[in-house]
C-alpha cells in the first residue's frame, strides 16, 4: 500500500513544481540582439542668452558658455545656471570641458562709454601700444575700450576665477564696427586679448573667415590676434565641420583651427579638431 502513495504525491508535486515555473517562464526577456553600450558624444554645444528658459543640449563633449547677453558691454542674465550646464560636459575631446565666449565690438564715440585716456572704466591704467587715447575713433581709443570691455567681462558678470578658462572672442556683423577702420577694429580685439591673457587666461577667436575680413582683415605682423586659435562658424552639417577641420583656413597666421560649428535643430553644434 506505500508504493501506490509515494507516486500518488510525486505526482502531486511534479504538478506543483510546473504550476510555479510556468508563469515565471511568461515573464522572461524575449530573444532578441543585446542593447548597444551607451557611447559618449564627441560633439560640443555653444548656449548663452537666447537658450535662458528653454531645455538644453546634453550629453555633449564640451560647452561653451556667453558671458555676456549679445552686447559688449551687457550680461547673460541665465550665465550661472549656463555655466553649471557646461561644467557637466563628458570631456570626451581635447577641448576644455567648459569655456567662455564674449561678444566684441567697436561703437566707437557713440558709445556707452568711450575711453577719453588710457584708463579703463573702472580705472585700471592700460599700457596702450597705439599711444595716448584722447576720446577718438582711432586705434588707441579701441584699444582701451577692448581691453576695458574684457575687464568688466572677467569682474562683473559672475565668472569666478576667469584666469582658468579659455575665452574665445565672438567677431561677428551683428555687433557694431567701424566700416573704415580695420586696425581700430582689430585694435579693440588685441585690447580684449591683452587684458585677458595679463590675467593668465587662455584666449581664441570665433568668426567666419568672410567677417573676420570685412571686419579686420589682415593684421600686422606685431599683433597679438595672431597665433590665437579659431573656431570657424559656417559648417552646414557634422560631416562638412570635420572636414573643415583639415581644410579651414585660421583666422590668423600661426593660428590653428580648434573648433568647427554647424546648426542642427535649432542648436550650435561643435567639433573638436584634435
Amino acid at each position: 500500500m506505500r508504493k501506490p502513495l509515494l507516486k500518488a504525491v510525486a505526482t502531486v508535486v511534479t504538478a506543483v513544481a510546473m504550476a510555479v515555473v510556468a508563469p515565471t517562464a511568461a515573464f522572461a526577456k524575449p530573444p532578441g540582439p543585446e542593447p548597444k553600450p551607451v557611447v559618449s558624444s564627441t560633439l560640443g554645444n555653444d548656449i548663452s542668452w537666447p537658450q535662458c528658459g528653454k531645455a538644453l543640449p546634453s550629453g555633449q563633449a564640451f560647452g561653451i558658455v556667453g558671458v555676456t547677453g549679445g552686447l559688449a558691454n551687457d550680461s547673460n542674465p541665465c550665465f550661472g545656471a549656463q555655466l553649471s550646464w557646461a561644467q557637466g560636459s563628458s570631456g570626451a575631446t581635447g577641448q576644455p570641458r567648459t569655456a567662455l565666449y564674449i561678444n566684441t565690438a567697436n561703437p566707437g564715440v557713440l558709445a556707452e562709454w568711450w575711453p577719453s585716456a588710457n584708463t579703463t572704466r573702472q580705472g585700471s591704467p592700460v599700457a596702450n601700444p597705439y599711444g595716448t587715447c584722447t576720446h577718438g575713433d582711432d586705434e588707441a581709443c579701441a584699444y582701451v575700450y577692448g581691453y576695458a570691455m574684457a575687464q568688466d567681462d572677467a569682474t562683473l558678470r559672475g565668472v569666478v576665477t576667469p584666469s582658468s578658462y579659455l575665452w574665445w572672442l565672438d567677431v561677428e556683423t551683428e555687433n557694431t564696427w567701424s566700416p573704415t577702420d580695420l586696425a581700430a577694429n582689430a585694435a579693440a580685439l588685441e585690447g580684449m586679448t591683452a587684458y585677458l591673457e595679463g590675467i593668465g587666461a587662455r584666449v581664441g577667436l570665433y568668426s567666419t573667415n568672410f567677417q573676420w575680413s570685412v571686419i579686420v582683415g589682415p593684421v600686422s605682423a606685431t599683433s597679438n590676434l595672431n597665433g590665437l586659435p579659431s573656431w570657424l562658424a559656417g559648417a552646414s552639417s557634422e560631416k562638412d565641420a570635420r572636414s573643415r577641420c583639415l581644410s579651414g583656413t585660421p583666422l590668423t597666421p600661426g593660428g590653428t583651427v580648434a573648433v568647427v560649428q554647424y546648426i542642427a535643430k535649432n542648436l550650435d553644434y561643435n567639433v573638436s579638431c584634435f
